[in-house]
């Protein structure tokens, strides 16, 4: 099914299942989610590409880069994204409004890397450096304003960040892969949050599509809690400040779907949660929209178009 397939909520969990394995039609009986609003903005198979609830792409830009870790749609309609260190900003004419290019911090020569970033309502664009083991904050003329410090127990140029995302009105939470935690900041780098990600009750594995700690996706929620993709620890949870789960999508909870490394997450107004779960293998979707109740949504899958390393990727919304 190389379609977004809404799945309604009124089916049983048993046909939700089958529906998703099939794989081989739109399911829309649940006339309150109009699929043909949704398009999936992503990177995967060396090009960005904009993709419509039919499978068709609408817009697309060759990049020759073998992953991409993050993106952001900004309210102009623009595309922030990066290839290796350098981040950059298009429009969807193709043309290259804003970029910066990391480097090693003074006093570095080792490697590095960028996995996130995010354009503040300030206008500075905050990148997060792995191998720097630093966040900054770069002005419009590419000027670093600010610069935050972290707190690495593994050091790793290609890990010691995955995503990260600014907290309203304080500072960052961090998503640590290499450690294995996430961990809250504030404007000065220090440490005012900590969590640890456990095996859940399962034996460590290697591969893409096996159990660990290394965590991916993190958003703080507007309730205080922080909701986490946990990369290949196969499932979603949220945590609040102390450091109990509240709420999580296990790796086989919902029907039909096995979920592997789960990375992007994305929060709707009604509170259902987006996610990611790559490198899962053409019988599993790509992206998921779950209600607060664990019901299937919608699942995104299309294999011509994205494949098995679609980690960057942002759902647009029509609101009209």
């Amino acid at each position: 099914m190389n379609t977004f397939s809404s799945v309604p909520r009124l089916y049983s969990r048993a046909a939700i299942g089958i529906a998703i394995l099939a794989a081989t039609a739109l399911i829309a009986a649940d006339k309150s989610v109009d699929t043909s609003k949704y398009r999936i903005l992503g990177f995967d198979n060396k090009h960005l590409a904009i993709v419509n609830n039919a499978g068709q792409v609408e817009w697309e830009l060759p990049i020759e880069a073998n992953s991409m870790h993050d993106i952001q749609l900004l309210p102009n309609g623009n595309i922030l994204y990066h290839i290796g260190p350098t981040v950059k900003e298009i429009t969807r004419e193709k043309q290259t409004v804003w970029e910066y290019e990391s480097k090693a911090k003074p006093g570095y020569t080792g490697r590095f890397s960028v996995h996130a970033f995010e354009r503040l309502p300030n206008g500075r664009t905050m990148i997060a450096e792995s191998g720097n083991q630093r966040l900054i904050e770069v002005d419009k003329s590419g000027k670093i304003v600010h610069e935050i410090p972290l707190t690495v127990d593994k050091p790793s140029p290609g890990s010691d960040t995955r995503i990260v995302r600014s907290v309203p009105g304080a500072g960052y939470v961090v998503a640590h892969e290499a450690d294995g935690k996430v961990r809250e900041y504030d404007r000065k780098g220090k440490v005012v949050w900590e969590y640890a990600l456990a095996l859940n009750g399962k034996p460590a594995s290697p591969g893409a599509t096996g159990h660990g700690a290394n965590v991916f996706g993190v958003k703080r929620l507007a309730n205080g809690n922080t909701l986490i993709g946990g990369g290949n620890n196969n499932r979603v949870i949220e945590v609040n400040k102390a450091g109990n789960i509240v709420w999580s999508v296990e790796s086989k909870d919902l029907p039909g779907i096995n979920l592997a490394w789960v990375s992007t997450l994305d929060v709707l107004p009604n509170g259902d949660i987006i996610f990611g779960n790559s490198h899962a293998g053409p019988d599993n979707p790509q992206l998921i929209q779950v209600t607060r109740d664990k019901k299937v949504v919608w699942v995104f899958k299309n294999f011509a178009t994205f494949g098995n390393g679609l980690v960057a990727a942002k759902v647009i919304r029509d609101t009209k």
